[in-house]
């Protein structure tokens, strides 16, 4: 019996091909070399152009700045010389600069364009100086300063809201303000409009207030009051607010011009969740209300809620003998959706003791003529000039809020 032994068959071992290899090195390496040797004789040219203008740039603005300008001529002429005494590589040089000159002579031009331009220019200026003339020639005076500020106190300037406007008052600081002579005051003397009345507008004034009072079952607390009162003797504004903390819950605003009889409201609105406006149309002679469509007609020297409280302070300023105890006034006094007159009565000299200290006060009451009437009580100092250091306002279903002077300073 014969025993099977395994053949291991041994196969040959494949012979790498190293000599495809070298020779595929051998022709990548010369290759290589081919480009590496092409490279530079492709890159020099281009190289060289960018240093070159970078230095001619440099030679070409120098002398200029020098100088202080010249024709393109004259700065070519300086950058030659280097060039020619340098050797044959600058020669080539020169030439791409040369390519790059007509870009740079754009700026000379300009420089001899203006020149007629500066001239003519020069003209204009002249006919600035009549811009004063013309002012003063409509009866600014020329020895104050107010005149030329009047612009910032004017129409649009005073609708703003005047607490964002405190710098805008330099001619309301002054004193009197306007209207100590005669003028056809509302409401003057026996209550008859266009009765003959001397005026004295207060000057400008930020009057602060502690506030207290009664809505409905809850008391009012930590309310304060802020009435900005601006005015340049032509134009005034008038704002009174009231606040918690620093949130305004209510403002009334008053704009008008200050003429011969006082005070001429030209808008009033009333602010709480959104405004309600009344505009004083005297073209027309009438008063138009934003919140209806019916108009009132307009009489002589109407004031506004808040600018008849101004208007009685400058009668009694103008003249306080005439407006004794026992006397009236009648002011047709618009609302936010109606006009009618507003009776006060001059009821005596009362001692007001205020958180701002204690003042002798005029008092002034209107009384309700109809059953929603609201009852207001003014108290005017003669120490502030005949502005209120106390009003109280009572409405018809029993909720009142007082406001007393708390601190006066300047707007």
């Amino acid at each position: 019996m014969t025993s099977l032994r395994p053949m291991i068959v041994v196969l040959p071992r494949p012979r790498r091909p190293w000599r495809a290899v070298a020779v595929l090195t051998v022709a990548v390496t010369l290759a290589h070399l081919l480009v590496m040797g092409a490279l530079p004789h492709g890159t020099q040219s281009d190289a060289l152009p960018l240093a070159h203008r970078f230095s001619t740039r440099t030679i070409v603005i120098a002398p200029p700045a020098a100088t202080g300008g010249g024709s393109p001529g004259a700065a070519a002429a300086p950058a030659a010389t280097p060039t020619q005494a340098g050797p044959a590589p600058t020669a080539r040089l020169r030439t791409h600069p040369r390519k790059a000159v007509p870009a740079r002579p754009k700026p000379p031009p300009p420089a001899a364009v203006p020149a007629p331009d500066r001239a003519e220019a020069q003209v204009p200026p002249k006919p600035e100086p009549e811009a004063p003339a013309e002012a003063l020639a409509q009866g600014a005076p020329p020895d104050t300063e107010g005149p030329p500020s009047a612009p910032s106190m004017g129409q649009d300037a005073l609708a703003r809201a005047p607490d964002a406007e405190p710098e805008g008052t330099p001619a309301g600081g002054g004193g009197t303000g306007t209207g100590q002579g005669a003028g056809t005051g509302a409401g003057a003397g026996a209550g008859v409009p266009g009765a003959t009345e001397a005026l004295k507008v207060p000057p400008s004034v930020k009057l602060d207030f502690t506030v207290t009072g009664q809505q409905g079952v809850q008391p009012m607390s930590g309310v304060f009051g802020e009435l900005i009162w601006l005015q340049d003797g032509s134009q005034y504004n008038a704002r009174l607010a009231l606040r918690v903390l620093f949130r305004t819950i209510r403002s009334r605003t008053s704009v008008g011009r200050v003429g011969p009889g006082g005070l001429e409201p030209e808008r009033f609105s009333d602010t709480r969740r959104s405004e309600v406006a009344t505009h004083f149309v005297r073209e027309s002679g009438q008063i138009v209300f934003s919140s209806t469509t019916t108009p009132a007609p307009l009489q002589p020297g109407a004031q506004d809620e808040l600018s008849v409280i101004l208007q009685l302070s400058a009668l009694l300023a103008g003249d306080p003998a005439r407006h004794a105890p026992g006397s009236s006034f009648s002011v047709q006094t618009a609302g936010t959706r109606d006009a009618e007159v507003w009776s006060f009565s001059v009821d005596g000299d009362e001692a007001q003791a205020t958180p701002a200290g204690e003042f002798q006060a005029r008092k002034l009451t209107r009384l309700p003529r109809k059953p929603f009437d609201r009852k207001i009580e003014l108290w005017l100092a003669p120490e502030l000039g005949w502005l209120p250091v106390r009003i109280r306002q009572t409405e018809p279903n029993g909720d009142w809020a007082d406001l007393q002077l708390r601190s006066t300073g300047t707007p």
